[in-house]
């Protein structure tokens, strides 16, 4: 129910809303959490800065990477799919809590199936494809490559159907915070820039990543970080940002800027090779898996084959898959986007480059999404749970935001119960209404350029020189100004990190420091600075780390 407030002050609250959990976000995450909450009796409302179903997920191609019961291959197991996870995420994987999110898979995809998903057959059960850094056929999908868009339409039609409550088109600003600082609602703005607030006992930020921190990404043009950036603004603690996973193959197109389609690896998993522009196998010799190896590696190969500009090529490479049939069949999505371009991939090889995809590091929470701050939650690509490390393995990001979403219902369901949560009505509107915010497209070049798969220091410091010479302080009033802000302090914490960690290690790649560094088998904590800087905490030990 909404109550009206004093409008008197301009930008002040017009509207004021009540829940026990506002739930930031309707992607996998989200609209897992938010149905899951209600289904334990908690009054929910869903916060979208876009449409509910414009979030990431629906663009999430490849699948669910999932050991199921009685339907997998015959030497795998949630075990085996652990052990390539800790081995994609290069020794800074929480094993303990990957192995948890991992065990949960099986029951959490079993609830998206009676929730009326649809995944492709096979000839026996469920059809299993594989991708990269993958030791089996794991990988289940809906639609050839559309997985994503059929988990976003079946938890679309549920919160429909349940009639949870959504409030879309409106981006989430700042926490209330209580006096000893614990988190009792948000407040938001409206597409026209009019301010509202919501108080809950608990806020889930499910927002998503922050792709939009580059210029070309395979992210909608909403994924711009501003989760992370109102949690470090509430005071919570986060690490890892300095790995971002670029998908080695997005669909390549001159001079193109923001979302890229994706060419899943799943095609790569069918068996098309990367070539570069003289027709040379572009992983030969670099990685046992070849072709499947895990992102970063091939991310890498990839970005160091075309700065040798071979054939006169130096801004992409090409994706073979001719020797695929039915390949408009099998990947749908993919060839759509081919066509376009006027590419048939039955005779073309695809012109493919990186991009950034996804972040691997966010808000430090558990297992069940509590962060360090009361009455604050996180899920899905906002969330460092710790299954990651510095880098994603293909195809986990779906299970890990099914698998948290629903936990962290049932976490905010808990400390409710227990009395462990905020009064909502002692949650104080904040007192600062602006923030350091960098022009966009300076932002994204000068990222694109020092803070994309190659890092050096003196690049890194130009980055943040720049940085500093076009920031100044804006007014929080519309959602522009908004994502402006959090892409800023979301850079300069990942320049922070980047620059600190003297190593490479998974999707962090130092030309100056080029061979990982045991030293460096640690996450790093970054909160803000009372003035509003982001800075560089104690690490986080990881004593059963690989």
């Amino acid at each position: 129910m909404t109550s009206p407030v004093n409008a008197s002050q301009a930008k002040t609250p017009v509207w004021e809303a009540r829940a026990d959990l506002v739930v930031v976000g309707s992607g996998v995450a989200g609209l897992t959490a938010a149905l899951r909450a209600q289904e334990l009796g908690l009054h929910v409302l869903v916060v979208t800065k876009a449409a509910v179903s414009d979030g990431n997920t629906r663009w999430a191609q490849g699948g669910v990477a999932v050991v199921l019961e009685g339907e997998h291959d015959r030497d795998d197991s949630v075990a085996k799919h652990a052990e390539d996870t800790f081995t994609a995420g290069a020794g800074l994987c929480d094993e303990d809590a990957a192995r948890s999110i991992l065990d949960g898979g099986p029951a959490a995809v079993a609830w998206l199936r009676d929730s009326g998903a649809q995944f492709d057959a096979g000839a026996e059960g469920l059809a299993r494809a594989r991708e990269g850094g993958h030791s089996a056929f794991r990988v289940i999908h809906a639609g050839g490559d559309a997985t994503g868009a059929e988990v976003e339409r079946t938890l679309v039609a549920q919160a429909g159907d349940r009639r949870v409550p959504v409030l879309q088109h409106h981006i989430a600003v700042d926490a209330l915070l209580t006096p000893v600082g614990e988190v009792a609602g948000v407040t938001v703005l409206d597409r026209h820039g009019v301010p509202g607030v919501v108080r809950s006992s608990a806020v889930l930020l499910a927002s998503g990543g922050f792709g939009q921190l580059y210029q070309a990404t395979s992210n909608p043009e909403i994924a711009t970080g501003d989760g992370l950036a109102l949690a470090l603004r509430a005071g919570a603690t986060v690490a890892d940002v300095e790995f971002v996973q670029f998908h080695p193959t997005v669909l390549y197109t001159p001079g193109a800027r923001g979302r890229r389609p994706l060419v899943t690896e799943a095609v790569r998993g069918e068996g098309a090779t990367l070539v570069d522009g003289a027709g040379r196998p572009v992983m030969a010799g670099v990685h046992p898996l070849g072709d499947l190896a895990p992102r970063d590696v091939v991310s890498a190969a990839i970005t160091r084959r075309m700065g040798l500009a071979p054939g006169g090529v130096d801004d992409h490479v090409f994706l073979d898959a001719t020797g695929i049939s039915g390949f408009a069949k099998r990947f749908p999505t993919v060839h759509a986007a081919c066509a376009a371009l006027g590419l048939d991939p039955a005779v073309d090889a695809i012109p493919v480059t990186p991009a950034a995809h996804f972040a691997c590091g966010g808000v430090v929470t558990t297992v069940d999404g509590r962060s360090s701050v009361a009455g604050l939650y996180a899920a899905g690509e906002v969330a460092r749970t710790g299954l990651h490390g510095a880098n994603r393995l293909a195809s986990n990001s779906l299970l890990e935001g099914l698998v948290v979403g629903h936990r962290v219902a049932q976490a905010v369901a808990a400390d409710l119960a227990a009395g462990l949560l905020p009064d909502p009505s002692r949650g104080r509107l904040p007192s600062r209404t602006s923030a350091p915010a960098a022009e966009r497209d300076a932002l994204q070049r000068v990222m694109s350029r020092y803070a994309a798969i190659g890092r050096d220091a003196d690049g890194l410091a130009a980055a943040g020189s720049v940085l500093d010479l076009s920031t100044q302080d804006s007014p929080l009033w519309t959602h522009a100004a908004v994502e402006d802000a959090a892409l800023t302090v979301v850079a300069q914490a990942l320049l922070a990190a980047a620059a600190r960690r003297t190593e490479s290690r998974g999707c962090h790649v130092r030309s100056d420091f080029p061979e990982r560094a045991e030293g460096w088998r640690r996450s790093q904590l970054i909160r803000l600075s009372p003035s509003g800087q982001p800075v560089l905490a104690d690490p986080i030990a990881l004593e059963g780390a690989a």
